[in-house]
């Protein structure tokens, strides 16, 4: 009895129109364990200044858009400070709004 019930929770997480097969979720992802980022201002003791637009530019996209966190790795409180900085850079022409 118990095998029939587990081959049918099986197969309704299959038929639930989310891709895959429900051991993926039961047992976890195959890639292995998801490494934190960290934030280089708070471990190098690092200020982001409008004046150094060199390293205002790794965060910043090709298009000129600014990257989110979740990509940098920045804490929230940096990544405020960051865009703050991208901004004034922008209005005093340090950086361009974007590349044509």
């Amino acid at each position: 009895m118990r095998d029939d019930k587990d081959s049918m929770n099986m197969m309704n997480d299959s038929l639930d129109g989310r891709g895959g097969n429900g051991r993926d979720r039961r047992f976890g992802n195959k890639r292995g364990p998801f490494k934190k980022k960290v934030c280089k201002f708070c471990t190098q003791n690092l200020v982001a200044d409008y004046k150094n637009p060199d390293l205002l530019r790794r965060y910043v996209t090709e298009r000129g858009k600014i990257l989110p966190s979740r990509i940098t790795g920045n804490c929230a409180k940096h990544q405020r400070a960051l865009t703050l900085e991208i901004k004034r850079a922008r209005v005093l022409a340090y950086l361009p709004f974007d590349r044509k």
